[in-house]
């Protein structure tokens, strides 16, 4: 379980197919040395839930199985490109997103960006099959980062991000037509289950 309030921008190192998967090297400079990561730990990867399998300092290894690499867009992700980390809640930790489970749905397509003043306005372009799981002012992880949604279509959602969010995570550097992993309010998902769909 996460917050969706990322912790660090990594860097990917390696990136290499292991047949229908793929291993991950990823740098998370800064690293705080009194809380190292563990062997089998849970971190999300851009929004995505993996598992640490092999750890060096600020180095740590992540295996992508096939399912993950068909759902987000870490298949996409090579050597050089910086990833939003979050280490898995402990109990008694501070909720100040909102409940995040590391399973991704689906990606979204960044369609729109532009300026207003500080803030930026980012629109995405999604299957229509998600958007029922979105209310405006309600809660997404795009990339792993809690965000309020602002408006909601049939085919695509907006936000608005603080010039922080802008420069301590990955969407500050997102173009349009770049894909981003998305993560519906596990709520809303529970809801339409017994609601039926």
């Amino acid at each position: 379980m996460f917050t969706g309030l990322v912790q660090a921008m990594g860097r990917i190192l390696q990136a290499e197919d292991e047949g229908a998967g793929r291993r991950l090297v990823i740098a998370w400079d800064g690293l705080a040395t009194e809380d190292p990561i563990v062997l089998g730990e849970s971190i999300a990867v851009n929004g995505c839930c993996l598992t640490a399998v092999r750890i060096d300092g600020e180095r740590f290894e992540v295996q992508a199985g096939p399912e993950t690499l068909l759902r987000t867009n870490l298949g996409a992700r090579g050597a050089g490109d910086r990833v939003n980390l979050e280490r898995s809640l402990k109990v008694g930790d501070r909720l100040g997103g909102h409940f995040v489970q590391g399973h991704v749905d689906t990606v979204a397509t960044l369609r729109e960006r532009r300026s207003e003043g500080e803030w930026e306005f980012l629109g995405f372009a999604i299957d229509p099959a998600w958007t029922p799981l979105m209310v405006p002012k309600g809660s997404i992880a795009v990339d792993g980062v809690s965000l309020t949604l602002v408006e909601v279509d049939e085919d695509g959602f907006s936000v608005m991000l603080i010039p922080h969010t802008l420069s301590v995570t990955t969407l500050g550097l997102l173009r349009p037509g770049d894909p981003v992993n998305i993560e519906t309010d596990m709520l809303a998902r529970h809801v339409r289950k017994l609601l039926g769909s």
